[in-house]
């Protein structure tokens, strides 16, 4: 409420909207515990600047009834108006926060397809002369490396020197591309990139400036039409059915950049990790190649996602290469981009032994390792392991070797096994409830969860039931489950 006051020696709507844009910025992304940080803060504000009943109160409230979220926005109006209606004053400019009409929009973005800077312009409704005011852009860069995830953004008031600059640079350099798009198309794009950042629960790696601008980019993309039927995003492509993904792996593996593979087999599990990646984390698109893209795929999913063997991660870094070649003829990625890319790939290649250890040195046989993971999904490895923690030896006569965690029957045998067969039935159904949804990641808050207790220093068990406690409290709403999963920070005394 004191820096509110600031917002009376303002002179125009833009200024105040980007100031406040600022203020819902201090708590953007974290949490309190017991509630959702915008209920708690950003509501309260609300409560808090309606009880004052002052003009600078009032201004606050004009503002986050256009720049909170809708929650926050009603009841932020709604207490406007009341104020209004009693004679509290305001500025001037007041009547026209929000009031803008959107002038044009535009993207760079490089060859690679790694990252498209949008550029969406506006200016406050014409006056009599028919002259745009306060004309703005704002600006947004999409990192599709990053999960097509928003990553920075920007304000600037310098429309015409800015888009003269973009296309500047477009024209000199052949790995970049400038174009205006329709309206309609840049909120697409910029709406899924916004709801691609707020995705992660852990605070994501977007710019400093970031949360500054969200409230503001959230509002100012509701100004951009629409359209009758929403466009898909940019960077959306058609899914990869099995079967295609199978056909693209055949035509590399027949092509003339896949010739020199000594290993057929072992390239061709690495074609389908490759073209993989490129349909389920990177909007369907394995061709797409790019320094970023390579260095990510080698160093960092594979050795967190995919259990390789050990032929597989000789002929990894050779199949990659291999892959860029005939991606980049398929995509008429310049030369340029292509001499890059394979720098960046040969560069990794000596990272790469390291980066990926092995599951079999994690003190696991090979056996055990395909019992816990026969989707090769290797970041399911810890969860699954806590999830059943005897696979080896024998029990009462019976072979733990023998055993499929997998399978629903015997699952059950080995939570059996696990309590020493002295369990209540519907007990131990519960246990299998949380068995099979650390099995599947579903909700990923679950594990979360259960990493925070132990790390603590609890016993599995008791980390056990407190998982159960609360999947059978919430019952089958999981928007409700991973919330209570989120909230968890210890282990209460009475469970």
């Amino acid at each position: 409420m004191q820096a509110a006051r600031e917002l009376l020696a303002v002179r125009t709507p833009l200024d105040a909207e980007l100031m406040v844009s600022d203020m819902i910025g201090a708590w953007w992304g974290r949490r309190v515990r017991g509630g959702d940080v915008e209920q708690v803060l950003g509501e309260g504000l609300v409560d808090y600047a309606a009880k004052a009943g002052t003009p600078a109160s009032l201004t606050l409230l004009i503002c986050l009834a256009y720049l909170g979220n809708a929650r926050q926005g009603a009841k932020a109006e709604g207490a406007a108006l009341a104020m209004m209606e009693s004679g509290v004053a305001r500025p001037g400019w007041a009547d026209r926060v929000g009031a803008v009409k959107p002038a044009g929009c535009y993207v760079s973005r490089d060859a690679y397809g790694d990252e498209d800077t949008v550029i969406c312009t506006f200016a406050y409704r014409w006056n009599d002369s028919e002259q745009p005011i306060d004309r703005h852009a704002l600006v947004m860069v999409v990192d599709y490396n990053m999960n097509g995830m928003a990553r920075d953004a920007w304000v600037s008031s310098h429309v015409d020197k800015l888009l003269e600059q973009a296309r500047a640079e477009a024209a000199g350099n052949p790995l970049l591309l400038f174009e205006e798009i329709a309206p309609e198309q840049a909120r697409a794009l910029l709406e899924s990139a916004m709801k691609a950042t707020r995705e992660p629960k852990t605070p994501p790696p977007v710019s400093d400036s970031y949360s500054a601008y969200h409230a503001f980019a959230r509002s100012r993309l509701k100004a951009l039409p629409p359209g009758r039927k929403r466009p898909a995003p940019l960077h959306i492509e058609a899914p990869y059915s099995r079967e295609r993904r199978a056909m693209l792996a055949a035509e590399f593996l027949a092509s003339d950049a896949a010739e020199h593979l000594s290993d057929p087999s072992a390239a061709s599990r690495c074609a389908d990790h490759i073209i993989d990646y490129g349909c389920e984390q990177d909007f369907n698109r394995p061709l797409r190649v790019s320094p970023t893209k390579c260095r990510t795929f080698l160093l960092d999913w594979l050795p967190r996602k995919v259990m390789l063997s050990v032929a597989e991660q000789e002929a990894m870094p050779h199949a990659l290469s291999a892959w860029v070649r005939f991606a980049a003829a398929r995509t008429q990625l310049p030369e340029q981009g292509l001499k890059a890319t394979l720098d960046a790939v040969w560069e990794a290649i000596g990272k790469f032994p390291e980066a990926y250890r092995d599951p079999t040195s994690f003190g696991l046989d090979r056996p055990l390792l395909e019992r816990l993971l026969p989707d090769g999904d290797l970041s399911a490895l810890a969860r699954r392991a806590f999830a059943f923690p005897y696979l080896q030896g024998t029990h009462n006569g019976i072979d733990l070797d023998r055993l499929d965690p997998a399978d629903q029957a015997d699952r059950r045998t080995l939570l059996e096994i696990d309590h020493g067969g002295a369990i209540d039935q519907e007990h131990l159904a519960w246990h299998e409830e949380i068995a099979t949804r650390l099995w599947d990641g579903d909700p990923p808050q679950l594990w979360e969860a259960a990493q925070r207790l132990l790390d603590l220093g609890h016993d599995r068990h008791d980390v056990l039931h407190v998982l159960i406690e609360i999947a059978e409290r919430i019952g089958g709403d999981p928007e409700e489950l991973a919330a209570a999963l989120d909230d968890i920070a210890d282990i209460p005394d009475e469970i």
